[in-house]
């Protein structure tokens, strides 16, 4: 039995979560994943003790999918994912993804880049972000990460952050890059048996559709760009991904804070950022829906992603064992179909939004 066929059978044994398929590939997910942004030191620091607790909550609440990248933490991330999923002896029963197009230098020796979000990580490991989408930075990258994880494969690859949205102006350079030989180091990692399904990690969908045109993916993880905020992709990005057969893994689905605390939370963040006074506006609509229906905010933001037929699973995070299981309690609420009428007529969605939950 190939690695793949075992991610199949084993890929959500306490049926909490149904599994979807990423694309082409034999990979399946649970519906919901969690990530590691919040367990590498962002906004505070968290010890190996806090992320392997977390790790342990999420997989006995049914959860079968994490991701990491490099650029967490710097290191850190990877570093404690792997050695959780040892410790809990769970390796064969989850699928992993982590990412490409960054390159970990020593931090004595190279300059802090400049980045869309500016994130300042707490208590990082002792290196920096080089950015590489070519073949030697993409097969260095892989390695450096098999090394901090421990794992001889690794489930899902995704390409860090390609394209306009994020690298401006320097887009063409990184863009030259892969086309000329980052599509070889791919395909050459899936082909050989190293990754099962190959994809991007990105905050945009234009960078998505533009390689699933020039190179065969089975899935992008695509952060904060369809959420109850963002309905973007409707506009046919979504719908051409779809006739590509190329998955989405959803991330951000709270937008980075706004839309799992609501406008009264303490410290809430739109994007990474400060929240602009027409999302405050938005958002309060959209509470005063979900205090009409009696349903909790942060379960409407995840089931109205989940509805997507596009979308394989969403990526949530937490720093603490409280957060999972609110999360996970989030993620079961049924919504009365009279909420999402609702959002329709107060504008919040527009009625080409996909209502009818796949499973």
């Amino acid at each position: 039995m190939t690695n793949r066929e075992v991610l199949r059978v084993t890929g959500n044994s306490e049926g909490k979560y149904p599994t979807r398929q990423l694309g082409k590939s034999k990979v399946a997910v649970t519906s919901v994943g969690f990530g590691t942004v919040p367990l590498a030191g962002f906004k505070a620091k968290a010890s190996y003790a806090d992320f392997e607790a977390v790790i342990k909550a999420a997989y006995d609440g049914g959860v079968r999918y994490f991701d990491c990248a490099p650029m967490y933490g710097f290191g850190k991330a990877e570093y404690y994912l792997g050695h959780a999923l040892r410790e809990l002896g769970i390796r064969n029963d989850v699928v992993v993804s982590t990412k490409v197009g960054r390159v970990m230098k020593a931090a004595s020796r190279v300059k802090k880049l400049d980045t869309v979000y500016g994130i300042e990580w707490v208590d990082p490991l002792p290196f920096l972000d080089t950015y590489d989408y070519t073949y030697d930075g993409i097969m260095r990258s892989f390695e450096d990460s098999q090394v901090r994880l421990a794992l001889d494969y690794i489930d899902v690859l995704l390409v860090h952050d390609l394209g306009r949205a994020w690298h401006g102006d320097e887009a063409d350079v990184y863009w030259k890059q892969i086309r000329e030989s980052g599509y070889k180091a791919l395909d050459e990692l899936r082909s050989g048996g190293a990754v099962s399904a190959l994809g991007l990690g990105v905050n945009e969908t234009e960078a998505v559709v533009t390689v699933a045109r020039e190179f065969n993916i089975d899935c992008a993880l695509i952060a904060g760009r369809y959420t109850l905020l963002n309905q973007g992709p409707l506009a046919g990005d979504f719908a051409e991904l779809q006739q590509r057969n190329v998955s989405v893994i959803a991330g951000g689905v709270f937008n980075s804070g706004i839309l799992a605390t609501g406008v009264k939370g303490a410290g809430a963040t739109y994007d990474y950022g400060s929240v602009p006074e027409e999302v405050v506006r938005k958002v309060r609509t959209i509470e005063e829906i979900c205090e009409k229906h009696r349903v909790p905010l942060s379960s409407v933001a995840i089931e109205f992603v989940l509805m997507h037929p596009a979308v394989a699973t969403v990526v949530l995070g937490a720093q603490n064992v409280s957060e999972v299981k609110q999360n996970l309690a989030s993620s079961g609420t049924a919504i009365p179909v009279e909420l999402w009428t609702d959002l329709k007529v107060a504008g919040i969605i527009p009625e080409n939004a996909p209502m009818r939950q796949v499973a």
